[in-house]
């Protein structure tokens, strides 16, 4: 799964927000991410993909900006 598409489905999961509407342009606050929210993903994602974040990451704002951020982290570990 990619990165976008594990966003899409955890938002759906957690929040029951509908795939299509997660899109890149989305900023995470009006999708109702908050900082938990936020820790909770990164979580999901450290889990699924069996890598570490470090303590310092930016937060993203955006759906795209944390896509990216995830798939930077994921060619990094690789």
């Amino acid at each position: 799964m990619d990165s976008l598409g594990l966003i899409r489905e955890f938002l759906h999961d957690r929040l029951g927000i509908a795939p299509d509407t997660v899109v890149p342009d989305a900023p995470l606050d009006d999708l109702g991410v908050d900082s938990l929210m936020l820790l909770e993903l990164m979580f999901e994602f450290e889990d699924r993909f069996g890598i570490t974040l470090s303590k310092d990451l930016k937060s993203p704002k955006t759906v795209g900006e944390m896509a990216t951020l995830m798939d930077q982290l994921r060619s990094e570990q690789s």
